[in-house]
């Protein structure tokens, strides 16, 4: 890589096992990027680009229902 050129930001892939999703919305209130919405009474991933990887929407879902990788 050359001097002064950024690395590249590798996009994060973010899982949602809808099955196990109850619709708490504890995810949607944690993210501070505003990544993720409710549609249907279920999570959605809606700018996934966005995301920070802070992984708080995967620490505090209660059903284990989201995967940040």
């Amino acid at each position: 890589m050359a001097e002064g050129q950024a690395a590249e930001k590798k996009q994060a892939i973010i899982k949602v096992n809808l099955k196990w999703c109850k619709g708490c919305e504890i995810c949607v209130a944690y993210c501070p990027k505003t990544v993720l919405e409710m549609e249907g009474g279920k999570v959605k991933v809606a700018r996934p680009e966005d995301c920070s990887k802070c992984m708080l929407c995967e620490l505090r879902c209660p059903d284990f229902a989201i995967i940040v990788e």
